[in-house]
Parts: C-alpha cells; structure tokens; sequence
C-alpha cells in the first residue's frame, strides 16, 4: 500500500467516525536537535515539527506527525529529509488503569536506504500496547518490518516506561527510560544493536498553548564508530511547541 492510499485510508476513517468526533487537536513546535528513542535523527541540528491528532468519543483515534530529518543522507542516500508518522489505535481505561493499543507507520518519502550497502528500504511499521497508572506508563512496541533500514530485524521491540509529574505552576518533570531489543528475522538475538536510553525532561506550560522544554539525553550502546558515537552522544535539547 502505498502512501496515498494510507493518506486516504486515513481521511476515510475520519469521515466515517463523523458522528462519534470528540477533538481535534494541532501542534507545531521547534526542538534544538531531533532525538528519538536516544538517537539523533537531525546529527546535531535543530528541527521543525508538527502534527494534528484526531480523538473520536468512542475511543479510536488517528493522526499525522511530521519533521525534518538528516539520518538517511548521513547514512549515504542521496534522498528522503522528511519523515511523516501515520497513526491510530484505541484508548480506554480498566478501574485506574488506563490503556492504549494501536499502530505506527514510519514513512520516508521517496527514501532510497535501500541502495546503501548495509540497509535496507527506512520505512517501518510497528504496532505498539501501554498501560498507564497514576503518573507511569509502560509501552511495548513492535517490529512488523524492518527497523529504519536495519537489515533482518522485523521482530525488534523498544519497551520504555515514563512518568509525568506536577511540579505546580506550570511545570512538569518527565523521566524514561527505554530498552531497544534488536532480532534477527528468524526471532534470534541481535544483540550487536541493543541499547538502553535515559531522557529527563523539564516542560512549562506558558499559557495560550506555548509549552517550552529542556531535556537532558544519554545512551548506553554496543555500536562502535564515530558516526554512531554522534548520534548518541549526551545531549541538552532546547524545545518549544504550540498546541492549538
């Protein structure tokens, strides 16, 4: 399926839950560096972000997330700065218990990775489930593809717990932790990739829908090599996003 017939997929789904729509919901912000999962997507450089969530009173939703990005032409393509995020799932709660099942499309437009020696096609598809308790949440997602061009690691999981504590006026403190667990296609350890990811992020709600951010990062890794040692190397990120 290609990505017009998601995008269409996607605006069905929105036309058809018409009469159960609850919210919908806009950003757009700028972050110092785009890291993600501990990672640097951007090599250092800042990125302008953006997205739009659709929440229907039932409990599904979908929704579009877009950025810049570097790390397919660091890699040596020649193509493919833009990563756009298509989503939905379903949330619900269980007594105090919340939680939430659905599934993530990675696209890289027009990406050649493939072409590399060692990669292959960036795009990925991953489905995901959480529970959250009180200010934790613990997430579980996998692989239905290969990992961003990693070869012969459908089967991967991230599983990352966080928790978001009201620090008053305005301020909120944010810990994760995430573990990467690559496999091989036959469902082998991998173990040659694996690393664990630590972020500690300080937000503060301005009012009027700007929210800024500073978020400390560090990476546990196995992967040697100059290039991968930048992409996670300890970093301060500078944000700021307006939710309208």
């Amino acid at each position: 399926m290609n990505l017009k017939s998601k995008i269409a997929l996607a605006a069905l789904a929105l036309t058809a839950g018409s009469s159960v729509f609850a919210q919908v919901a806009y950003n757009v912000g700028v972050v110092s560096e785009y890291r993600y999962r501990g990672l640097s997507q951007t090599n250092g450089d800042p990125a302008l972000q953006g997205g739009a969530d659709y929440a229907f009173s039932n409990g599904f939703y979908v929704g579009a997330w877009a950025t810049n990005i570097s790390w397919i032409k660091d890699s040596g393509a020649k193509d493919s700065s833009f990563e756009l995020d298509l989503y939905g799932g379903y949330k619900g709660t269980i007594g105090p218990v919340g939680y939430d099942v659905g599934y993530l499309r990675y696209e890289y437009p027009g990406n050649k990775l493939g072409d590399v020696a060692g990669f292959k096609n960036a795009n990925t598809d991953e489905g995901y489930v959480a529970g959250s308790y009180g200010p934790f949440t613990l997430k579980y997602s996998y692989a239905f593809s290969n990992l961003f061009g990693t070869p012969d690691s459908k089967g991967t999981t991230y599983t990352d717990l966080s928790a978001t504590f009201d620090l008053g006026k305005g301020f909120t403190l944010t810990p994760h932790v995430g573990f990467q667990d690559f496999k091989s296609n036959n469902g082998a350890a991998n173990d040659k990739y694996d690393y664990t990811d630590y972020t500690l992020t300080l937000s503060k709600d301005f009012g009027g829908g700007y929210v800024g951010s500073l978020t400390y990062v560090t990476v546990d890794q196995k992967t040697d090599g100059t290039w991968a040692r930048n992409l996670s190397k300890d970093q301060i990120i500078l944000g700021v996003k307006y939710n309208f």
